[in-house]
């Protein structure tokens, strides 16, 4: 795979994500759906391409070498919304959110389908693999975690958070779920530490909007 085809294969992830994801019409559980089947429509696409199943990180092989090492890696952020939520004076920097979206449905398909599999397969596993096989680690890195980074761009402006802090830290956030991949040799890992933070933080917003209203 060249290089040109790795840099237009993120950038038609940017544009999928911030511009034609958003405009499809869906609603938050069409959106989920459609970006858990792109994530697998472009393993298929990978794999038709002629990467191997060890290259994408999805090896039978490594999922024992991913539960362990995405379940130690999830104890940290676990930990972390833990001791949060025990002391009031850091419990009420934990954004509450709005309420008013369905939190069965929420932890329960648009995090694990929508964010989890959507990203990681796209991420830790084509582009991952695309760039490992074009460019020199150190660069594959960079590419991976700024890709990653301007993929937010959308939602930290829907959120009203600052567009280059959000880019910066899902950016920095990348290096961690890469470093865990290849450590690991599957996406599994890093898929587990994106769970517990985004599950972890969606429990933290209920159990802090419950505790501020008593």
């Amino acid at each position: 795979m060249s290089r040109p085809a790795s840099v237009a294969a993120a950038t038609a992830a940017l544009v999928w994500n911030n511009v034609l994801l958003p405009r499809t019409g869906l609603g938050p559980y069409g959106r989920a759906a459609a970006g858990g089947a792109l994530g697998l429509s472009a393993v298929g696409a990978a794999r038709a391409a002629g990467y191997d199943i060890d290259e994408l990180g999805l090896s039978v092989s490594k999922l024992r070498s991913g539960l362990r090492h995405g379940a130690a890696a999830s104890v940290v952020p676990m930990a972390g919304y833990a001791i949060a939520l025990s002391i009031p004076a850091l419990r009420a920097r934990v954004p509450a959110g709005d309420g008013a979206t369905g939190f069965a449905g929420w932890v329960g398909f648009r995090i694990p389908v929508g964010t989890v599999i959507h990203e990681e397969l796209v991420f830790r596993s084509v582009l991952s693999a695309m760039f490992h096989r074009s460019w020199a680690a150190a660069t594959a890195d960079v590419l991976h975690a700024t890709t990653f980074g301007l993929w937010h761009v959308r939602a930290a402006r829907i959120a009203g958070d600052g567009v280059v802090p959000s880019v910066l830290l899902t950016g920095a956030s990348a290096w961690l779920f890469e470093w865990l991949r290849r450590r690991s040799g599957s996406v599994v890992a890093p898929a587990l530490l994106h769970l517990s933070v985004n599950v972890g933080g969606a429990v933290a917003a209920v159990v802090a909007r419950a505790r501020t209203v008593d």
